[in-house]
């Protein structure tokens, strides 16, 4: 038991000396001693050799994970670590910088513009952290080697020869008694790393050599694509489509006119936002301002290419979240004195970069919109639906909870008439307008593979109601259920019941509003299902034309008369039957013309403009008259028969 010390003097104060701080508290220099930490000390020696190449010294880094898996070799063509005697401290220089805090060439301007670490604590934190460090300089034609052990000299820095060249190697191991004996270095993580640094880094030549791979590996990674490449195989390796699908649809800028950056961005299918942003080359996991300023400058030049060209949509409030979703963005910056947060450099915090950024960014991507009206439509059509969605799914949340269809069998409607099959590659639902008619396509249908839905009157309009109405109206809830697949935030489209939804409705006035609402319903809250091209219109007749001893079909009086005109020869007079609705068809009628696939006739939905889709959704069925009256007044010429 510890026993209270009632004293405080001048003998309790200790003092650390040399790198005794950094052993004695590693997690204040690395973050910690778990493999983050052991790793780190890597990406400092790795940035030292990329600083090199940022500021045009060097062209080439290889990094060399040795076979014990637990000691490295980075090696750089830069211009090597200064060899020479510094008269204050009677040292080499190169002893001096990896033996003392808060020493190094990257505190004044001149040596480095741009430079991954400033605080002057990276090469010495690695070296008071290694079991051995063994340092190799080419420089004035001469090859010198210094060895080291957990901070200190272990010998005098010597020249070992003559040499070709200049440049720096650097071979440590981490230390067990800091990290454990069970710790290495993860060569995957390694391998990615470095790959992102040939990306970051237009004409440098990285190879990665891996020993501890049998057998040896040795790759050699060299990007002129730069980011825009990185950005391309970022958005493969997340395997979400781009929008638009097949569209050369990434935006790239760069500038070195005071603000050095590099940013390449495209829109997805994702549901959330990706940005990978660096500062001088080193990956800033935790943000900062630099991506401030890029998600500003994203939200402004879109929402004014939207104003600019009137594509505001009605009855819904585009966020800022709703803009970025699915974005997809690499930025790199460069800043002459970054203020990172914790020297892991995870967060900059330099105040002065957001404006910097959003000031080069936005006014590049608007006239990138601009320039690119198709792919600009196609990202704000794909916002305005995350916004319909966002608030679709917060208003279901705060409905009554409501589960569907969890297995084949249970709480499927009790009007629905189901199928035998439960493969949803070969079912069908029909969604058929009144009783009468299902009763008709319950006879005439496939019982293995066709399932009736019948609906009373009309349904409600889901562009006007709330969704919390939508959620709970017993007509819609019955669809919902039949299909399985949810709604709102319980959407999960692999629990769809049926590959193909046929709506069969009259083939007149009633039955086209009915339609229409359903399809509007469908587009606000099953929109999915329309994109995969499941929802059909079936195509039932008008007509029934019998001429002798032959029936034909007719959709409408235009294709009546096609028939008339073409089959009906020399004296034999056609007899005319029109049908008023589905419910005075027969059962072998209904399944001959609308029902059996080898004879039915229907149209695929599917959606060519989201934007003017949703425009004319929003003026067709909202609640704004103002919009149906200029609609109708537009077309009313168009007009030649009128179904009252």
């Amino acid at each position: 038991m510890a026993t209270k010390k009632e004293s405080y003097t001048g003998a309790d104060i200790q003092v650390l000396e040399g790198l005794e701080p950094v052993r004695k508290r590693p997690a204040m220099y690395i973050g910690g001693t778990d493999s983050t930490g052991y790793h780190h000390l890597l990406w400092e020696i790795l940035d030292n050799s990329v600083d090199e190449v940022i500021n045009g010294f060097a062209t080439t880094v290889e990094v060399t994970l040795h076979k014990d898996g637990r000691s490295i070799t980075v090696v750089d063509n830069g211009r090597g670590i200064p060899v020479d005697i510094m008269p204050k401290h009677k040292k080499p220089a190169v002893e001096v910088i990896l033996t003392t805090l808060h020493a190094g060439g990257k505190f004044e301007q001149g040596n480095y513009i741009h430079s991954g670490g400033l605080h002057g604590v990276g090469s010495s934190v690695v070296n008071a952290l290694a079991r051995k460090l063994v340092v190799e300089i080419k420089r004035d034609g001469k090859k010198h080697v210094q060895t080291y052990g957990r901070g200190k000299a272990t010998s005098t820095l010597k020249v070992d020869g003559p040499a070709r060249g200049t440049g720096t190697s650097v071979t440590f191991e981490p230390d067990p008694e800091i990290f454990g004996e069970k710790l290495k270095f993860d060569a995957e993580l390694v391998r990615e790393r470095l790959e992102a640094k040939s990306y970051l880094h237009k004409g440098m030549t990285v190879i990665w050599k891996d020993e501890t791979a049998t057998p040896h590996t040795s790759v050699t990674y060299k990007h002129d694509g730069g980011i825009a490449e990185y950005l391309t195989k970022v958005v493969s390796e997340r395997n979400k489509p781009l929008v638009p699908a097949g569209s050369a649809t990434t935006f790239y800028h760069s500038r070195d006119n005071g603000v050095r950056l590099e940013a390449a961005l495209a829109w997805t299918e994702a549901t959330d936002e990706h940005i990978r942003s660096y500062v001088n080359g080193i990956p800033t996991n935790l943000g900062g301002t630099h991506e401030a300023g890029l998600r500003g400058a994203v939200v402004k030049a879109v929402r004014n290419y939207i104003e600019t060209h009137d594509l505001t949509p009605k009855g819904v409030t585009l966020t800022a979240e709703d803009i970025r979703e699915g974005m997809v963005a690499i930025l790199s910056t460069y800043v002459v004195e970054p203020q990172f947060q914790g020297q892991t450099k995870g967060r900059l915090n330099n105040p002065e970069v957001t404006a910097q950024v959003d000031g080069v960014l936005r006014p590049a991507l608007e006239k990138w919109l601009n320039d690119n009206k198709s792919i600009a439509e196609a990202v704000v059509a794909r916002i305005i639906l995350a916004a319909r969605a966002r608030e679709a799914s917060r208003a279901a949340s705060q409905a009554v909870s409501r589960k569907t269809a969890v297995s084949h069998r249970l709480n499927l409607p009790g009007k629905l008439a189901d199928c035998a099959s439960t493969d949803p590659g070969l079912s069908e639902l029909f969604i058929v307008e009144g009783d009468s008619a299902g009763g008709s396509a319950k006879q005439g249908r496939d019982r293995r593979t066709q399932a009736i839905l019948p609906l009373r009157g009309k349904v409600l309009n889901a562009e006007q109601a709330s969704t919390d109405k939508v959620t709970t109206n017993k007509e819609l809830q019955d669809i919902v259920s039949a299909l399985g697949c949810g709604i709102g935030s319980d959407f999960d489209i692999s629990k769809l019941r049926y590959g193909r939804v046929f709506l069969l409705m009259d083939a007149d006035s009633d039955g086209h509003h009915i339609a229409t609402l359903l399809l509007t319903f469908f587009y606000r809250h099953l929109r999915p299902l329309i994109e995969k091209g499941a929802i059909h219109i079936a195509q039932p007749p008008l007509y029934r034309v019998d001429i002798g001893k032959e029936t034909y079909w007719a959709l409408d009086e235009a294709d009546r008369d096609r028939i008339i005109r073409e089959k009906a020869k020399g004296n034999a007079k056609p007899n005319i039957m029109r049908f008023k609705g589905l419910g005075e068809m027969t059962a072998d009628e209904l399944k001959e013309t609308t029902l059996d696939p080898k004879n039915r006739l229907s149209l695929r939905v599917t959606i060519d403009n989201p934007i003017e889709t949703d425009r004319l959704i929003n003026d067709l069925m909202g609640k704004d008259v103002s919009a149906r009256f200029k609609f109708i007044m537009e077309r009313a010429g168009e007009v030649q028969d009128l179904d009252v």
